[in-house]
């Protein structure tokens, strides 16, 4: 297998935390193409390439399953899935729908942000812009992921920043095969650093321009190298709207009590505003973490990975 394993050296698996560590070992070489779609693999195997027992490699293994990163087959292991264009395309949504909404509230919420994370943020911006105007794709897609996982903890919640590194591991193993054999060297994106910039300045309107050149180029880009229409993709609106200028705070009045509530009645239910069908989408499935066990929307069962 291509996993860290023959031809490519062995990856290093430090003795502290087996399990995580080859979890990210395996997330890194799906995100990267070097395990493709359909790469079927055992417990056995992982525990070979690796150098470890088979605890921990089954445990790696059903995390990410667990994640919706792995299939797991009864008998036959666990297999990498295939991401095709629509599933891209809802990825790209969710996660376009969730920063905007972050960088609308830039500099609006200060106590909410960690801006203690700046540093390193500028850090990892240098590193994934070095990758990026080398075309090296291997080393990319870790400086591109850690990268913006740094910046949605500096601008989340950590329940959405784990939401988004979830949804941008999937963005690249989607993408990673389709950009894997040309030539990158000043192909892929790397403003990083301007973005960074403009967050530390507090710019809201300049840092959601950049955010949202970024996911043009993205979904334009892969658009192109896969002949796909983005017709339909509603999304694209508000990427190319300008932001509005932040409104003064202004006080508003409580909504009046309707009358069938002042008598008694229950109240109808009333969706808020920006939520619900046709608005943010809901996704198949739900990752663990934080969110405790993974299950899909509705079902209330747990989910079993897609």
């Amino acid at each position: 297998m291509t996993a860290a394993g023959a031809g490519g050296g062995r990856a290093q698996i430090r003795r502290n935390s087996l399990r995580e560590q080859i979890a990210d070992a395996l997330r890194d070489e799906m995100m990267a193409g070097r395990l493709p779609a359909g790469r079927n693999f055992t417990v056995k195997e992982i525990a070979e390439v690796y150098g470890v027992s088979a605890t921990p490699a089954r445990e790696a293994l059903v995390d990410l399953a667990a994640q919706g990163l792995l299939v797991s087959e009864p008998h036959r292991g666990f297999t990498v899935p295939e991401f095709g264009w629509p599933d891209f395309l809802e990825i790209f949504e969710a996660r376009t729908l969730l920063t905007d909404n972050a960088l609308r509230h830039l500099g609006a919420r200060v106590e909410r942000y960690d801006w203690s994370r700046l540093a390193s943020l500028r850090r990892r911006a240098d590193a994934a812009a070095r990758a990026a105007r080398a075309g090296q794709l291997d080393v990319l897609v870790g400086c591109d992921l850690r990268f913006w996982q740094e910046a949605a903890a500096l601008l989340c919640n950590d329940r959405i920043a784990d939401y988004l590194g979830w949804l941008r591991v999937q963005s690249w193993m989607f993408a990673a095969p389709h950009l894997r054999g040309g030539e990158l060297a000043g192909l892929c994106w790397d403003r990083h650093g301007e973005l960074v910039d403009r967050i530390e300045a507090r710019d809201r309107v300049g840092a959601h321009r950049i955010v949202n050149d970024y996911n043009l180029f993205t979904v334009e880009l892969l658009a192109g190298l896969l002949g796909e229409p983005l017709d339909g993709v509603a999304v694209l609106r508000l990427l190319r709207d300008p932001l509005p200028p932040a409104a003064p705070a202004v006080a508003v009045a409580p909504d009046p009590v309707p009358a069938a509530v002042a008598d008694g009645a229950a109240p109808a239910a009333v969706p808020p505003a920006g939520v619900g069908p046709g608005r943010v989408p809901m996704p198949r499935f739900v990752p663990p973490g934080r969110f405790a066990r993974p299950s899909r929307p509705g079902s209330g069962e747990p989910a079993a990975g897609r």
